[in-house]
């Protein structure tokens, strides 16, 4: 059985967000697909299978991090598209059925791929003193983005504060629901970004995320309102670093970004 490792939201090898994805058959039981996920170790894998024509989807979808299922996943997505059009496995924009409804991802003319994904809801809250102190920086604003997600969006005083970052991993665990997405404005814009962020998901068995695409779908409005446009570019601030180009379209966001194959091989079990 063929798999594959894709760094994604990054046009070169060794950065942006890794993702395992195969190309299937069939689902196998969940057990199976729990344990590959496991066994590659990245943020998330991907399993994808043909639908049969005519439907409302081409392809089926689903994400495993090393510990659970989730609903949603921005990189490992773009991993998957890069693959079927690399691979030849599929012409055109992609349509994937997947727990948060349908995805399209299409190939641009540059090699860039856009993913259509649901705009996640920003609900203003208080966060307990307990997660900023895990943390480790006050928030200026938290956001909750609804109980289909149940990230917390919180900004933070600068780019310098969420680059310097070194939360308390267990502590945010036991405090988010799903995860913490830490952003500020850009220091410097002329650097070819607007924002930054970082994305911690400890209780998913993910301490920090490298690049997450899901998570712009939060970002994207949170900051087109605050800076007054539709079209905006995050940089992710991990060590591994990556782009997300984002654009607000109502209830739908836009995320583009490369993607490259690093490892191709054979799974024996």
């Amino acid at each position: 059985m063929r798999i594959r490792i894709v760094d994604a939201f990054t046009d070169r090898p060794f950065a942006g967000n890794p993702a395992g994805v195969l190309l299937l058959d069939s689902f196998p039981d969940e057990a199976w697909l729990q344990s590959v996920a496991l066994e590659v170790n990245h943020a998330e894998t991907a399993f994808t299978r043909r639908l049969p024509p005519g439907g409302g989807a081409d392809w089926a979808l689903r994400w495993f991090t090393p510990t659970t299922e989730v609903p949603m996943c921005g990189h490992a997505t773009l991993a998957t598209a890069h693959i079927l059009h690399t691979t030849g496995a599929h012409e055109g924009p992609v349509r994937f059925a997947t727990l948060s409804g349908v995805l399209i991802a299409t190939a641009d003319e540059d090699g860039s791929i856009t993913l259509d994904f649901p705009t996640a809801p920003l609900i203003p809250v208080t966060v307990p003193d307990e997660v900023t102190e895990a943390l480790g920086a006050e928030p200026l604003t938290a956001h909750d983005t609804g109980p289909n997600v149940g990230n917390l969006v919180i900004e933070v005083a600068d780019e310098k504060t969420v680059r310097g970052l070194t939360p308390d991993h267990a502590a945010l665990a036991r405090y988010a629901r799903h995860g913490i997405i830490a952003t500020a404005r850009a220091e410097d814009p002329s650097r070819g970004y607007d924002f930054v962020s970082r994305c911690f998901f400890p209780n998913i068995g993910i301490d920090e995320d490298p690049v997450t695409g899901g998570a712009h779908t939060a970002l994207a409005p949170y900051w087109s309102e605050r800076l007054g446009r539709p079209s905006l570019t995050g940089l992710q601030a991990s060590p591994r670093s990556g782009l997300v180009r984002t654009e607000l379209r109502g209830d739908r966001t836009l995320l583009t970004g490369r993607a490259v194959t690093v490892i191709d091989g054979e799974l024996l079990v």
